[in-house]
């Protein structure tokens, strides 16, 4: 599907003047005003510039886009199951974190809570020892202007790299050849702070589904270091993965120039045939193990193996997309204990629900709990 449709719109840059946005800086932030977990309190004024910005380079893996935790009737972020769930993760193996994802309600946080997410889960890396794991935040908006702004705030709150959708409201107006589309990712990627993640999730942007060419061109900015394919095309995938290894100067298969990572688990080992380094993908959140141990067996060379636990992965991948981030909070809470519900208006499932989710994570879970 082509990005946008090639329809007349004003012409003109709208990137010149971004990078006069004022910067606040880490040690004058706000992030926390009104907050008092003792979790993440300590970023409004104390961490050291070391641990809050250390160099951690994104390595092929599996990247969780974690969830954010309410606390029943008030519905005010839990910041204690952020971090327990946040530890959890890192315990199992995984490779990084990304905060304000789908799975992460952004939609539904203020500029505030996305800060108080993201600040929260690094403390609680970096008190458990996995100071070195890297944080990649949700910070795509409708606007250059706050797009740059999200990103910024992420860098302020512990975040490492940025995870940027393109904007999609007003598609139809865009410039044709999607110019407007290079300019918002130029624009930001010149202004951020932290590097940038292209998000290309035509589900979640009215179909804007952003070509390989495209990405390909974006890839040559030196602040963009990698794309989340969520649109499930392992062509564009294998397409983008094979122009930014050829241009790579060095090439490390350990340590990528720029990292393409499948948006989804159910095509995981697919991802890596295609020349892709790993998946950032939600069910992790439920089975980081299973989701780990299916890579590993795959570049172990153990190919029948992965294929049989990427089977199981996959049915259970499929449950999680039928219900969204209402089906995996409801997985969460049956088998782990924990997870409870979205935040308004988001509806909490039924119990015929609650059991057919239940059901259709059985076997991943029990996979999970066998490793």
């Amino acid at each position: 599907m082509a990005p946008h449709n090639d329809a007349p719109s004003p012409s003109g840059s709208f990137t010149a003047g971004f990078n006069r946005i004022p910067f606040r800086p880490v040690g004058s932030s706000s992030l926390m005003a009104g907050h008092e977990s003792p979790l993440s309190s300590s970023y409004s004024t104390t961490s050291e510039a070391s641990d809050l910005h250390m160099t951690r380079p994104l390595v092929p893996g599996v990247y969780v886009p974690t969830m954010c935790f309410f606390e029943e009737g008030s519905e005010d972020v839990d910041t204690d199951t952020i971090a327990r769930h946040a530890v959890r993760l890192a315990r199992a193996g995984v490779t990084g974190l990304a905060t304000q994802g789908s799975n992460g309600e952004a939609v539904h946080l203020t500029h505030a809570e996305r800060q108080l997410v993201t600040s929260t889960t690094r403390k609680a890396l970096n008190d458990s020892g996995f100071s070195h794991m890297p944080i990649i935040v949700g910070c795509g908006s409708q606007s250059t202007r706050e797009t740059i702004q999200y990103c910024r705030e992420a860098w302020e709150a512990g975040g490492d790299y940025a995870l940027v959708l393109p904007p999609s409201y007003y598609a139809s107006l865009f410039a044709p050849a999607s110019e407007t589309i290079i300019e918002y990712f130029t624009a930001v990627a010149d202004a951020s702070p932290i590097p940038i993640i292209i998000y290309n999730f035509p589900g979640a942007v009215g179909g804007l589904d952003l070509s390989s060419d495209i990405i390909v061109q974006l890839a040559e900015h030196h602040n963009i270091v990698g794309v989340k394919l969520t649109c499930g095309n392992t062509g564009k995938l294998n397409r983008v993965a094979a122009a930014t290894r050829k241009r790579s100067k060095t090439h490390d298969p350990k340590n990528p120039e720029f990292l393409v990572l499948a948006g989804s688990a159910d095509f995981s080992i697919q991802a890596l045939v295609a020349g892709g380094h790993g998946i950032l993908a939600g069910l992790a959140n439920i089975a980081p193990k299973a989701c780990t141990r299916t890579i590993e067996l795959f570049n172990q060379g153990k190919h029948a193996e992965a294929q049989e636990m990427q089977e199981i992965v996959a049915q259970g991948d499929w449950t999680a997309i039928q219900g969204g981030v209402v089906g995996v909070k409801s997985g969460l809470q049956s088998w782990l204990g924990y997870g409870g519900y979205a935040r308004s208006p988001l509806p909490k499932p039924t119990a015929a629900q609650e059991k057919k989710w239940k059901e259709g994570y059985r076997d991943l879970v029990m996979l999970e709990k066998s490793l």
